[in-house]
């Protein structure tokens, strides 16, 4: 019998809105589903000592280091690079640095988080920027859409290195052996879209033409992505966090119409009774804390952003996807498939 590989997850346990006491809380569940995983704290001691005293059954697993600040969401990035050394947010990202944890997870400030792993780890050879990933629920399952934010515009050979960090994900994570990769695009027509976006076709056909692990489908619409015509939707952050905040305002917005039609008279209530089952289903299926956060791809080191506003059963989720990245050893994948496309397109 194969014996799990122990690994350490360094935790920002100062982020977010909750603060410390939904981390907390996670990590009971983490260290039942995650036996051989420990965990590293980063943030004020007096704090988590007094927090983590409440539950024995923790102390073998994490170690706590002293961070006396912490990152504010109102913190611009440049401001924290400078004067943010001391904050749990650093030190949860310098453990991967020093190798003392294979990845780092944090709910506080998106840019900060960004700004300061980008300065800590840098980015993986051939990949000229990182970007955020989403995984979004669709009508055949999951699919991966990036970039969500970290870069406003996108190069062709940037929107290509997105292609293939998506690729290496959904190969890794969602266990998808040829994962199908679409252009984001204001049509499918070969003609249609920017410059950038008709050279990043140009490349990744010619990659697929040579045999490279990746089908490339070709441009999709916004429509695609909830159908899951694709399996990995790639296009700039500009665009792609646009799409990202308009299909979670959607996903509210029917809910709230759903509950407000079946409350609003007694035969409605009678039948949310009826249909109880299936409107847990569909709450399940749509519920953002299962896949919670953002991917930060491309990095030197392997970070996953936690929603600010999570609870402890989202928190869980990014611990859980911060665990199946490093135990796959993404970024060795992500970086052994760019090359192969710059050998391709050379």
């Amino acid at each position: 019998m194969a014996v799990a590989r122990e690994l350490t997850v360094s935790v920002d346990a100062m982020g977010g809105d909750a603060g410390p006491g939904i981390v907390i809380t996670a990590l009971l569940r983490s260290v039942q589903r995650h036996p051989e995983v420990r965990f590293l704290l980063a943030g004020d001691e007096s704090v988590l000592n007094g927090l983590l005293a409440r539950h024995p059954r923790l102390k073998d697993r994490i170690q706590v280091r002293h961070a006396p600040d912490r990152v504010a969401m109102e913190d611009k990035p440049s401001h924290v690079l400078r004067r943010g050394r001391e904050t749990s947010m650093w030190r949860a990202i310098e453990a991967v640095k020093n190798k003392d944890a294979e990845v780092a997870v944090s709910a506080g400030n998106t840019g900060a988080l960004m700004a300061m792993s980008m300065y800590q780890l840098g980015v993986i050879e051939g990949i000229s920027r990182p970007a955020i990933a989403s995984i979004w629920p669709t009508l055949r399952g999951q699919s991966v859409v990036l970039d969500c934010g970290a870069n406003v515009t996108a190069t062709a050979e940037q929107l290509v290195d997105f292609a293939v960090m998506g690729e290496a994900f959904a190969h890794a994570i969602l266990g998808l052996d040829k994962p199908s990769v679409g252009l984001l695009n204001v049509g499918t027509e070969e003609q249609k879209g920017n410059d950038a976006v008709k050279g990043a076709a140009e490349i990744l056909r010619a990659a697929t033409a040579a045999n490279f692990p990746m089908a490339f489908h070709g441009f999709v619409e916004g429509n695609d992505i909830a159908e899951g015509t694709v399996d990995v939707v790639v296009t700039d952050g500009f665009t792609g966090n646009i799409a990202l905040k308009t299909a979670e305002g959607t996903a509210k917005l029917v809910g709230q119409f759903l509950r407000r039609s079946l409350k609003r008279s007694l035969l409605g209530q009678i039948g949310a009774f009826i249909a109880s089952g299936a409107l847990n289903t569909l709450r399940r299926r749509l519920d953002p804390r299962a896949a919670n956060g953002g991917i930060f791809l491309g990095l030197g080191g392997v970070v996953v952003k936690s929603h600010g506003g999570t609870d402890a059963i989202g928190f869980a989720s990014a611990l859980d996807m911060a665990i199946a990245m490093a135990k796959a050893d993404i970024n060795s994948k992500i970086a052994a498939d760019r090359a192969r496309v710059g050998t391709v397109t050379a």
